[in-house]
């Protein structure tokens, strides 16, 4: 192990729509001070959440660590600067939270000699760029079981560590603070209200939910959506809403730093991801719902399996707006005592398996191992 502290660098392309920028803040702030020196390096300083990362003291370097494979004959002059960066700041270690099948940061890590590793985030695997990224990584981080299956079976250099949340700061709230909220929003007492946070492109599968309310068309059923809808996607869903007379059943809340109040007034967390493209690894907003006492349905498809294996009355099947509408309907004429232990079990869950303490001593242990 090297004298003194390990020093980690994190590198994240940005804290605007990086959407595991606020777990990447998490596991920064959160490794044991006594024995990590930790910097994080992303490709620019746009956004309100880069403020709050900025403003906690973290040491942020404002740099490009990848350059374009082609053309390939020039690559290893182009990705000296990268190196130099590395081997400058004498980085024990560099973790990846790029979203991309990206190998020349990698590739810059190992001519640098240090060792390099990645957090699988999610489930896409379609061409030869994630095997060389795969091949050059010193370790391998996998956030749900299927990822270790169907990507790296026989692998060695696996570690499955589950994304973690703060369950000190995601905790259920007090009826009364839920009462406020929704009177904020002009929802009713007996209003029964769905909610889905997401960042909001097409796979996250909103106009699913969306199907799935005007078949309902129940009075007392409002749908709140939180996330970032100024994009086609966001757009497109704001229009049909329209279009279709279902204003007064769905609101649109954009983008929020704190989606606590908004999980305070939720009867139940819906994630409907669809069974296509860039699919979800382990998303974060229905663990930190479940932290919060939530219901949570969701669509049987990896990662989400993981969260609510043991719930088979909660999932449904990728793309079936009829399945949304049975689980929507189950939840909603659950007795009382039978919804409380529900939540209370979802709660449970979340501090043996998905707790924040949890993933930081998991991280903590693997980089003394790296390390050593």
């Amino acid at each position: 192990m090297p004298e003194g502290k390990i020093k980690i660098l994190y590198t994240i392309p940005n804290f605007d729509t990086a959407g595991s920028g606020r777990v990447v803040f998490d596991l920064a702030r959160n490794l044991d001070k006594s024995r990590f020196d930790v910097e994080i390096a992303c490709m620019h300083d746009r956004g309100e959440f880069f403020r709050v990362v900025k403003a906690s003291g973290l040491k942020i370097h404002i740099t490009e660590f990848t350059r374009s494979y082609r053309p390939y004959w020039t690559l290893p002059a182009r990705i000296q600067p990268v190196m130099s960066f590395f081997r400058k700041h004498k980085f024990d270690l560099v973790h990846s939270w790029h979203w991309s099948s990206d190998w020349t940061e990698a590739l810059a890590c190992r001519l640098a000699g240090v060792p390099w590793l990645y957090t699988k985030k999610a489930m896409g695997w379609g061409n030869v760029h994630w095997k060389i990224r795969s091949r050059l990584a010193t370790k391998i981080i996998c956030i749900n079981r299927d990822m270790e299956k169907e990507f790296f079976p026989g692998w060695k250099k696996l570690a499955l560590i589950p994304i973690g949340v703060d369950t000190e700061h995601f905790v259920p709230s007090p009826p009364e603070e839920s009462r406020q909220y929704r009177e904020k929003l002009g929802l009713r007492k007996d209003d029964f209200v769905i909610l889905s946070v997401a960042n909001l492109v097409p796979v996250k599968g909103i106009e699913l939910v969306i199907d799935a309310i005007e078949r309902l068309r129940l009075p007392n059923v409002r749908y709140v959506v939180v996330g970032d809808h100024a994009n086609d996607y966001g757009s497109q869903l704001l229009r049909n809403v329209h279009e279709r007379g279902l204003d007064t059943y769905i609101t649109f809340i954009g983008k929020v730093l704190d989606v606590r109040p908004f999980l305070a007034l939720a009867d139940v967390f819906v994630i409907p991801t669809k069974d296509e493209g860039r699919k979800e690894g382990l998303p974060v907003a229905p663990i930190e719902a479940m932290a919060c006492g939530k219901i949570v349905i969701g669509s049987r498809i990896s990662g989400i399996k993981d969260l609510l294996d043991e719930y088979p009355e909660l999932l449904f099947e990728p793309g079936n707006v009829d399945e949304i509408c049975k689980r929507i309907l189950y939840i909603m004429n659950l007795q009382d005592g039978d919804s409380i232990a529900l939540s209370r079990q979802l709660r449970s869950k979340v501090e043996e398996k998905y707790s924040l303490q949890g993933f930081i001593a998991a991280h903590e242990q693997l980089y003394t191992k790296i390390a050593q």
